[in-house]
């Protein structure tokens, strides 16, 4: 069995794998979690982040303004799956103390690393880039300086330090669409300088849900045998785009060499508010809640830009299809020049 080198959780939302079920991913039978209009004012709810937090669950949102303009907002829930929305965005201040709001705000990821809280999100610099916040009790914000110049999006944080630096992996981009589209890695001794920039996993290969471009999902999942890294691919089809979920497993001291990972996806969108809603047919990974003690795994997906879902499986579950369904991919291990 593989095992999950995690800190201990009070409890997990959690459902048990239906009868004859064959996928490595099952889905909660009472998606979605948070649905259209969920509170006053904002319009969609979908690709946000997770962490277990004081015996509960606390959350950083995706919140869409009747205006259409995303915007990151707190969350609470006792389960997991009932949520309980601010009112109001969060509010920033930057290093010096003084109030700051990003004009926008979009796709976030939440990380625990050394009792700090860091938000990491999709923000507007002359473009969409990647910002960073941190806090320690969820009331306080801190702004801190964006990792890279534009444009970049998904950027996601590594749990802990690795060689003593923090570890981003992060998906240049362009203005739009972006028609390339590989994960990289970069690190930092003090979250203010980013370099030793690596290339982790290129677009395409045999998966043709990946062909047009991937970007890293939660943060990443430590294991005995690697890190597990749930991301996102792209697939550019006749009818649009399609975003499915993917699965590697990446070394642990040299996250940017790939050990495994699955050509095949481990969930597409196949229900009703997966194919049906203000973009069709996506499922976006941004969170997990992981048990060390039973190898379970909870995930938080967007679903068709318009709701929060979550699903469900297991470390070996997922460790093992890597495995199964490995495509031989080579890495760029070469000095970033």
């Amino acid at each position: 069995m593989s095992k999950i080198i995690a800190k201990p959780i009070v409890s997990m939302p959690w459902e048990d794998q239906p009868k004859d079920h064959i996928a490595p991913v099952w889905r909660y039978s009472n998606n979605p979690i948070i649905k259209r209009n969920p509170v006053p004012g904002i319009a969609r709810i979908f690709n946000s982040a997770v962490v277990p937090y004081q015996g509960a669950f606390i959350g950083v949102f995706r919140a869409e303004t009747t205006e259409t303009l995303p915007h990151l907002r707190m969350g609470r829930s006792l389960d997991g799956i009932t949520w309980d929305i601010d009112h109001e965005p969060i509010k920033f201040i930057d290093e010096q103390g003084k109030p700051w709001q990003p004009y926008y705000a979009y796709d976030p990821r939440l990380i625990e690393i050394e009792g700090v809280y860091y938000i990491v999100w999709c923000t507007d610099f002359h473009g969409p880039t990647i910002g960073l916040a941190k806090t320690t009790d969820f009331k306080t914000f801190v702004r801190l300086e964006n990792p890279f110049i534009p444009y970049n999006r998904n950027g996601v944080l590594f749990p802990r330090k690795i060689n003593g630096n923090f570890v981003i992996l992060s998906r240049a981009s362009d203005n739009g669409h972006t028609p390339f589209g590989d994960i990289f890695l970069s690190e930092s001794p003090d979250l203010n300088y980013w370099g030793k920039h690596r290339h982790v996993m290129a677009r395409g290969g045999r998966g043709w849900w990946q062909g047009l471009k991937i970007g890293g999902g939660p943060a990443p999942i430590e294991t005995d045998e690697g890190w597990l890294l749930i991301y996102h691919g792209v697939a550019n089809t006749c009818n649009g785009y399609v975003y499915s979920m993917g699965i590697a497993l990446l070394d642990l001291n040299e996250p940017s060499k790939v050990l495994y990972r699955a050509s095949s996806y481990i969930l597409t969108p196949e229900t009703s508010y997966e194919e049906t809603g203000f973009v069709p047919n996506v499922v976006f990974p941004c969170a997990t809640i992981v048990d060390p003690k039973t190898g379970r795994i909870a995930i938080y997906y967007g679903a068709a830009d318009s709701y929060v879902a979550l699903a469900f499986t297991t470390v070996d579950t997922l460790i093992q299809y890597a495995k199964d369904h490995h495509e031989k991919v080579g890495n760029d291990d070469e000095i970033g020049r």
